[in-house]
């Protein structure tokens, strides 16, 4: 079964723990459930922040999701000038029989302006 790399991501409105939390929660709520992922079939997931969120790390979201036995890491985004503010971005690699095509990566509330050709209606919101 060969891993596949999915990527997401998402806007949080403030630099809390409680926000960050919350929206890196719904972030892979969204990827595990528009492609049919199981905790099991997970190898690992890499989050990058922009530098306007340090209240907490992505990762601990993750844990609390249920990734519990999955090696996770967290890095500060690069910062480009212009760049979307408060951004966590993720890349979970998991095994699945699925072709790239198959997959839906996922960008939500204001992230989703940064891949508009793979955001749903309605992302955005």
């Amino acid at each position: 079964m060969p891993t596949r790399a999915l990527r997401g991501a998402i806007t949080c409105d403030t630099n809390s723990r409680e926000e960050i939390l919350s929206r890196t929660t719904r972030l892979l709520s969204v990827m595990f459930e528009r492609n049919d992922i199981g905790f099991d079939c997970v190898t690992s997931a890499f989050f990058t922040a922009t530098d306007d969120l340090t209240a907490v790390a992505p990762a601990v979201a993750a844990r609390e999701f249920g990734l519990v036995d999955v090696p996770l890491l967290c890095a500060q985004e690069m910062h480009v000038e212009g760049s979307l503010p408060r951004c966590v971005r993720v890349m979970v690699h998991f095994d699945c029989d699925r072709a790239r095509s198959e997959l839906e990566h996922v960008f939500l509330r204001q992230a989703a302006t940064l891949r508009p050709d793979l955001s749903r209606q309605g992302d955005d919101a």
